[in-house]
């Protein structure tokens, strides 16, 4: 079994409120939600345009683990009403303990 998470920094475009930060946060971890990881907005709540966004996943395999965090990633990466500041990767696993 395999164990991996991203944390993603991101930087919002022109945002002026926590209400306006929300309507930004909410479609990305809703998109993320679909790649059937567990995400969730992890720091950076009080900040208008900072978000910091967590994202888990398990697998059997390591392959497979790269390709859904990966999918995730390009994802986010992907919005033009963001830039992401920077990613940062655990993967865990591989152990023959039985």
């Amino acid at each position: 079994m395999f164990v991996g998470s991203l944390e993603i920094d991101l930087l919002l475009g022109d945002i002026h409120s926590l209400k306006q930060k929300r309507s930004v946060v909410r479609p990305i971890v809703a998109a993320l939600a679909r790649l059937r990881v567990a995400v969730a907005e992890v720091d950076d709540h009080d900040l208008h345009r900072r978000a910091r966004i967590g994202v888990a996943a398990v697998a059997a395999d390591a392959r497979h683990l790269g390709e859904i965090l990966d999918a995730s990633e390009a994802l986010v990466a992907g919005r033009p009403e963001i830039e992401v500041l920077s990613v940062r990767r655990l993967v865990r696993g591989g152990s023959d303990d039985d």
